[in-house]
């Protein structure tokens, strides 16, 4: 892996640091949640109605306790991950009400388009797992779509997925069907085989339903990634420092609450935050601040030595243009090579979270590949620096019929997926574009993806589960 670009001295990361223990000392945080209240309390800290006030010991002695790096173990273990550390972890898009189609229309997205989705990212060689909500399916009843999505997840795929974080209840069905799937309850305490996002309410607050399932989770040993969307110029101040220590203070009482639940739970520090666009007043994801507010926060992720979180391929585009492609390169790579653990929606979101587009999955997909072997660096060894074959061939040769062309390429180049490098005359002959290219080439995939089998007692079990919760 590259050495990581740092935005941010050791200096600003402690400013920002200090800045953020003011906040939670002198102003503090609002817990919607009694159990959490009483956790604080348990602690020996001040409460004042729903009204918490931490002290730098207390902060700067729980977040010590969570680990630097953990393992998600999967239903296939060759797709088990290791977050933190060099290592990067891609998955798809999170939460979107819609699909965008080829033809530029959108429509409500269904459990089809989260089957496919999931399928997708399972056949990807560049995403490292199937995500969380990939695609919200409206045509399933809202009290047990969260089951339904769990299911589809371990159905269709073997690699690692996120658990619900809509609430308590919700959280402890996740944490069920992921007992069923791996053995027990006992086991996956000691091997997390579930992450799942919490968000808090910025500015400066915790809902019912994140702390519910937060602490659900935390109590079951499971991994959370708590994570802070602060829309600079609305929901926090209209500077990019400010933005950053409030981000840093409502993260840092979400981690310091998991470690007080469960010393030890693993916990990946998340930034979303981003702008209120001054002119629309919406959300603005594809901006080089949220590239700034994501940089910065891998970087601070370190400094407390817990993995990180951020958002990918982020754009404000409302149909697969050149504006979705250059603002998703953009947030994309800033997240890759400033040192972000946990990458979601690295493939198919648009305009800001509303929508996900299989044609930008599939160009998003291509992104992470090219991405992925842009941070492998050089390989200095005997046959990168090819001298030997230089000698031979000497001044005025070419090396295309060379034995060492013929064994390097393939692990010095990368073949393209979907980019088109062919001769003009060659690409005349059907002119596809990259969106009708992309398009044919997620129908292929799925056309020929086969789900990796699921043994036929654990599918009735979990089955029977979710007939019973309805």
């Amino acid at each position: 892996m590259l050495p990581k670009y740092d935005v941010l001295t050791q200096e600003q990361v402690e400013i920002i640091h200090n800045e953020s223990i003011k906040i939670l000392e002198e102003i503090g945080m609002d817990f919607e949640y009694p159990p959490a209240l009483e956790v604080f309390r348990a602690e020996g800290l001040k409460v004042e109605g729903n009204r918490v006030h931490f002290t730098r010991e207390f902060i700067e002695g729980k977040v010590k306790l969570a680990p630097s790096e953990f393992t998600l173990h999967a239903r296939n273990p060759e797709h088990n991950l290791v977050c933190g550390g060099e290592n990067i972890i891609y998955m798809p898009g999170y939460g979107a009400p819609f699909v965008q189609l080829a033809d530029g229309t959108r429509r409500k997205s269904t459990i089809q388009d989260f089957d496919n989705i999931v399928k997708l990212a399972g056949a990807s060689k560049n995403l490292h797992m199937t995500g969380g909500t990939v695609a919200e399916p409206q045509d399933i009843p809202d009290e047990i779509r969260h089951m339904k999505m769990i299911y589809s997840s371990i159905k269709n795929s073997d690699k690692c997925f996120m658990g619900s974080a809509e609430g308590q209840e919700r959280a402890e069905d996740s944490i069920e069907m992921a007992a069923l799937l791996f053995g027990g309850k006992d086991v996956i305490k000691e091997r997390p085989v579930l992450i799942s996002l919490i968000n808090s309410l910025t500015p400066l607050k915790y809902d019912e339903r994140m702390l519910g399932a937060m602490m659900a989770y935390a109590r079951a040993g499971q991994a959370v990634v708590i994570a802070s969307l602060v829309m600079a110029g609305s929901t926090g101040p209209a500077a990019l420092v400010g933005t950053l220590a409030l981000q840093n203070a409502e993260v840092l009482a979400g981690i310091a609450l998991a470690q007080s639940i469960n010393p030890g739970t693993p916990v990946v520090y998340g930034s979303t935050s981003a702008l209120s666009d001054m002119r629309s007043g919406s959300l603005s994801i594809g901006s080089p601040e949220t590239a700034l507010f994501i940089s910065a926060s891998a970087q601070i992720a370190r400094f407390y030595g817990v993995p990180s979180r951020s958002g990918g391929a982020l754009n404000d585009a409302k149909i697969v243009d050149a504006q979705a492609g250059y603002e998703s390169m953009m947030t994309l790579m800033a997240a890759s090579v400033t040192g972000i653990n946990f990458v979601l929606h690295t493939a198919g979101i648009l305009q800001y979270y509303m929508a996900i587009s299989y044609e930008k999955f599939m160009m998003d997909d291509e992104m992470a590949g090219m991405l992925l072997h842009y941070m492998k660096g050089f390989n200095f060894d005997e046959d990168g620096l090819a001298f030997d074959a230089i000698a031979k061939v000497g001044p005025g040769g070419h090396f295309l019929t060379q034995k060492h062309t013929r064994k390097n390429h393939k692990k010095e180049f990368r073949s393209p997926q979907l980019s088109d490098r062919s001769a003009f005359d060659a690409w005349s002959k059907e002119k596809l574009d990259t969106n009708q290219r992309a398009h044919k080439q997620w129908q292929e995939v799925l056309a020929n993806y086969v789900p990796p089998a699921l043994d036929e007692a654990i599918d009735k079990k979990l089955l029977d589960f979710i007939a019973q919760r309805s």
